[in-house]
């Protein structure tokens, strides 16, 4: 029976939250200081109609603070004229260009405002774990560290041996498997079990990336077992539903999943403000660092756009190892290399 785990690391700048299934992580949630709850998953608030396109089947809104969302249209609603004022839920999020999709909840009057701001992402993660314990301990920051360095990853490894590599691009997610150098005498059975194996371990790293949409896997070999591979699909994509949608093997070796999308993706928020990311990564070492070496100075090394984006937490970092530590910008250094040493 699978075991699943959450773990909340409360860092400074950001709150980290983490499921584990058998010890991998599984999801993983990231909400940063300045965060806007007003347009994230679950947010209510009144939207003014701005157009309705009928050939489209969807009405485009404007949220509170200007914010553009869709609303699709479906034929047992009431018919919304533009200049209507809306009460609606953020269904999805907006990401890379593409604007939020809300949920109808009723008729509403006056200006755009927000009504009730999205949970926040402790109340997300307990929603989630409902009666488990979750732990906030040293355990959580190595959680969560290891399932940001493995939602980064392009490649990975699979249990047995192979691999496989989830790229996204605008269209959609690419995952390709590669049976490698599995060991095995029969060739096509060998293939056979990388492939199901492939399906679970990608559902579990597209649910820790946060990708979702249309998903097309190039499935390894030729002649598949297209009963077996459906109904590991269903099994590895259950804890996406409401939603998932599983077509047959094709003639090409590819199997298609849509998994609805609700949250930016991880690999989004990480990539957006990459120097943002590596200034909480060092803020991390050097609190790390610090716990390890009580009393000691503490030197962090790193690109400047890095040390610049990192001093706005030192008075958090202070408050927390007190004022023994100094953070260097180096000229030339990628924003990548980060050092930290005690002194």
């Amino acid at each position: 029976m699978s075991e699943r785990r959450f773990y909340l690391d409360r860092g400074i700048g950001e709150m980290r939250a983490v499921v584990t299934l058998d010890g991998r992580p599984e999801r993983l949630l990231i909400a940063r200081d300045g965060d806007d709850l007003a347009t994230a998953v679950g947010a209510r608030g009144v939207a003014r109609v701005r157009k309705v396109d009928r050939a489209l089947g969807t009405a485009f809104l404007e949220l509170a603070g200007g914010v553009a969302a869709v609303l699709p249209v479906k034929p047992d609603m009431e018919r919304i004229v533009e200049g209507q004022a809306l009460e609606v839920e953020i269904k999805s999020e907006a990401r890379k260009g593409k604007s939020a999709v809300v949920r109808l909840i009723g008729p509403s009057d006056g200006a755009p405002r927000l009504l009730e701001p999205a949970p926040d992402l402790e109340a997300e993660l307990r929603g989630l774990a409902r009666d488990a314990v979750i732990i906030e301990d040293a355990r959580a920051r190595e959680a969560a560290d290891e399932a940001q360095a493995e939602a980064l990853e392009t490649i990975h490894p699979l249990p047995g041996g192979g691999s496989l590599a989830i790229e996204e691009t605008r269209a959609l997610v690419a995952v390709d498997v590669d049976v490698g150098e599995r060991a095995g005498s029969d060739s096509k059975r060998v293939t056979r079990q990388a492939n199901l194996t492939a399906l679970g371990a990608a559902a579990r790293l597209l649910r820790l990336k946060g990708l979702g949409g249309l998903v097309v896997f190039d499935l390894a070999g030729r002649g598949h077992d297209g009963n077996a591979l459906l109904s590991a699909a269903r099994a590895a994509f259950g804890p996406d539903n409401p939603g998932v949608a599983i077509s047959p093997v094709s003639r090409f070796g590819t199997m298609e999943v849509t998994v609805p999308r609700r949250r930016r993706s991880v690999l989004e928020v990480l990539r957006e403000e990459p120097a943002l990311t590596q200034a909480l990564a060092l803020i991390r070492a050097l609190e790390r660092e610090g716990r390890a070496q009580p009393g000691a100075r503490l030197l962090a090394e790193c690109a400047p756009v890095v040390a610049e984006a990192a001093r706005a937490y030192e008075s958090q970092l202070a408050d927390r190892l007190g004022r023994r530590f100094e953070i260097v910008a180096k000229d030339g250094w990628p924003m990548g290399r980060l050092e930290v040493s005690a002194r």
